[in-house]
């Protein structure tokens, strides 16, 4: 039998009484989120849930999350993680897509959710902190763990739909149960270990670096319910957190902090960033604030995530995302100029994108390589390193240029906080580059200084010809840029 959910009734049969959930002063103990998971599961059966049933888990960074999480695995069911902030439609087309049976919605978001569930004809129970710890001590727990096989799906997670629809990407059992003990060995966590879950648990990262490689190793995830650089140094200070995981504009907020000092971060020992790539002067410059080490890796959530690393013990190399994890393979196709698109192939890799055998034919070759979308190189050492996004790269007068070469200069320049570089159309050049930048606070700069910054270390046809300053970048609710969302101010290309 291989069911993730395993992983947290053995924790529990080791040390019950461990701290497993903390939000504020409250606190779960392994014990109690394992009854809570088991009267999750009884709750969905007596709501017709049978093994392989799709539900809709849309819960903030609460401790009901994972119990839900952990219970509807326990139910041999199929989690299918959502965003809170998803709009009826939006919530609508993921419950329809993934045919979920059931959704557990967060009362806060209950609106959409039952608009979007009533549309798809999927019932909808809404997680009211008080009453729904009401209706599962009135419900019977399911006391055992519905075997499952290892291929079998266990989280179909969808994908942020920046191409298009978004996809399911299904996952099984093995994929996340693997991911999770190499989360585990990457960071080397134990039972002592005090994890900050500010990512959100519905994303990837949140879900196998924070909530299951935090079960699996018996250690206690803090968690932050919507990032807040207040919040997340509160909690650092607050809980003796020990390992923050976090996206790069996390790491920028955090450093940008005019409080920072007067929190006390010295029991952390060890930092990860993913879900893109971390500007080399923000790593040093966490690393010398914070006094710990940064480890960068790299995955996408059809890779469960995890697909490379640096490793805590060994070289690392500033701007690389490592090498590839314990039984993952990784290689570049189509490379020009050493440049190729990063291909993956392991135990890591997706079933598919669930209902789309088309999408899944075009992802994931006969030889089970996974087609990234990143563009990378990789040195001498096998060191992976990521140009861009393969949509992201600028083709200006026939020259491909990488906006995060230019992005990583901007970071160099002492005003700057936040920086995006993106192409924008051209008549004669095809596109022309544009940066748009946040500066730190207190902090000036002109638009011509960044722009005289950035041209004198790097090629003619690369430095961006227009830049402006805004107060915030647009940003993803796990934290990512969004570069299609930057609006070009009127006038600016005339």
């Amino acid at each position: 039998m291989t069911n993730l959910a395993q992983n947290l009734a053995d924790s529990a049969a080791c040390d019950g009484a461990a701290p497993a959930i903390r939000l504020g002063e409250t606190v779960l103990s392994y014990a109690q989120l394992d009854a809570a998971s088991a009267r999750v599961a009884g709750l969905l059966r007596e709501r017709g849930v049978q093994p392989g049933d799709r539900v809709g888990l849309m819960l903030p960074n609460v401790p009901q999350f994972a119990a839900a999480y952990y219970g509807i695995l326990r139910a041999g069911a199929v989690v299918v993680p959502m965003n809170v902030l998803l709009k009826s439609r939006e919530v609508a087309f993921y419950l329809s897509d993934s045919q979920a049976r059931v959704v557990l919605a967060w009362h806060g978001f209950g609106a959409d959710a039952t608009a979007g569930a009533a549309a798809a004809g999927t019932e909808c129970l809404l997680v009211v902190p008080g009453e729904f710890e009401a209706l599962l001590g009135a419900t019977t727990p399911q006391d055992g763990i519905v075997a499952r096989e290892a291929g079998d799906t266990a989280v179909i997670l969808y994908t942020s739909g920046t191409t298009g629809t978004p996809k399911g990407a299904e996952l099984s059992h093995a994929n996340l149960t693997r991911n999770a003990e190499i989360g585990v060995d990457l960071m080397s966590l134990t039972s002592g270990d005090v994890v900050l879950g500010a990512l959100p648990l519905f994303h990837s990262f949140g879900q196998t670096c924070g909530l299951n490689a935090a079960v699996a190793a018996r250690a206690c995830l803090a968690l932050v319910p919507r990032f807040d650089p207040q919040a997340v140094l509160d909690t650092i200070h607050r809980h003796r957190v020990t390992v923050f995981e976090g996206v790069p504009t996390m790491y920028v907020a955090l450093l940008a902090h005019p409080q920072r000092a007067e929190f006390d971060g010295d029991s952390l020992r060890l930092c990860v960033s993913g879900g893109a790539a971390l500007p080399v002067e923000v790593m040093r410059a966490f690393e010398a604030a914070f006094g710990c080490i940064v480890l960068e890796g790299y995955g996408l959530s059809e890779t469960s995530p995890i697909a490379s690393f640096n490793h805590a013990d060994r070289e690392r190399k500033a701007g690389s995302i490592g090498t590839p994890v314990a039984g993952v393979e990784m290689a570049l196709r189509d490379v020009e100029n050493g440049v190729g698109e990063i291909v993956i192939r392991g135990h890591n890799i997706m079933k598919g994108y669930w209902g789309r055998p088309d999408a899944t034919a075009e992802a994931i070759d006969a030889d089970g390589w996974f087609r990234s979308g990143d563009l990378g190189r990789v040195d001498e050492d096998g060191f992976f390193f990521i140009v861009d996004r393969k949509k992201d790269m600028i083709i200006r007068g026939g020259y491909n240029v990488y906006p995060r070469e230019i992005e990583e200069l901007l970071y160099e320049h002492p005003a700057v906080r936040e920086a995006a570089v993106i192409g924008v159309p051209h008549a004669d050049l095809g596109e022309e580059i544009c940066a748009v930048v946040a500066l730190k606070a207190g902090a000036e700069a002109t638009a011509e200084e960044l722009r005289e910054h950035v041209k004198t270390q790097a090629a003619a046809y690369k430095y961006p010809r227009h830049v402006w300053i805004v107060a915030e970048l647009p940003k993803s609710p796990t934290g990512k840029i969004l570069k299609r969302e930057v609006t070009v101010p009127a006038g600016l290309l005339a």
